[in-house]
């Protein structure tokens, strides 16, 4: 779906807060906190175009300044599973049977394109991440 903003209004956004690429901590806080504050209230077209402009520029800064180790598949679904104080358990279904999870889990089975698309989506990151 297409959205039509007011060039206007997003203009006067824009010069209000000047976006930018984020080139230190303190520019992603600052960046954060404003997305943080649109995020979390009934938002215009404008507002939501300069929230994803935002979005944009933080996961730059973020990939450039933390880049994600380079684990194998099973390590970092492990990671992702540690990180959110998930169980095995908690997968069973979502990727596959008992068995199934526990050999992804333990590096005896690879994951497919199909369980990393849905891992990709439970954990909001991408799938390649698990192939």
């Amino acid at each position: 779906m297409i959205h039509t903003i007011n060039r206007n209004v997003y203009g006067d956004l824009l010069a209000q807060h000047q976006p930018k690429a984020i080139e230190t901590e303190a520019e992603n806080e600052a960046a954060i906190l404003l997305a943080e504050s649109l995020e979390h209230r009934q938002r215009t077209p404008e507002e939501n175009t300069l929230l994803e402009l935002l979005i944009i520029l933080i996961e730059k800064f973020e990939e450039t300044s933390y880049p994600l180790p380079n684990l194998e598949s099973d390590r970092m679904l492990l990671h992702l599973m540690e990180a959110r104080n998930m169980k095995q358990e908690e997968l069973v279904g979502v990727i596959g049977s008992r068995g199934v999870v526990s050999e992804i889990v333990n590096g005896k089975r690879s994951i497919s394109k199909a369980q990393a698309k849905t891992l990709g989506e439970l954990f909001h990151v991408s799938p390649s991440l698990f192939i």
